[in-house]
């Protein structure tokens, strides 16, 4: 059986740093997807690869603050 990564309780904080005005509607319903609405808000999330890749699509707009 396949160990799966949520229970290893990984988690990955991201910080708004860029603002979706005038982007395309994916990255601004991908900083939604983050729990990210306004500039300098913080989420923490399963670090998980859908995650990751949600991070990698908005990348200029977001900042890692830590990953545990």
């Amino acid at each position: 059986m396949a160990k799966n990564p949520a229970s290893a309780g990984k988690t990955v904080t991201v910080e708004q740093i860029g603002s979706p005005i005038r982007r395309e509607a994916k990255q601004r319903q991908t900083l939604v997807g983050l729990k990210l609405n306004k500039l300098h808000r913080t989420s923490t999330l399963e670090d998980t690869p859908a995650v990751r890749g949600m991070i990698e699509k908005v990348k200029h707009l977001v900042r890692v603050v830590d990953g545990q």
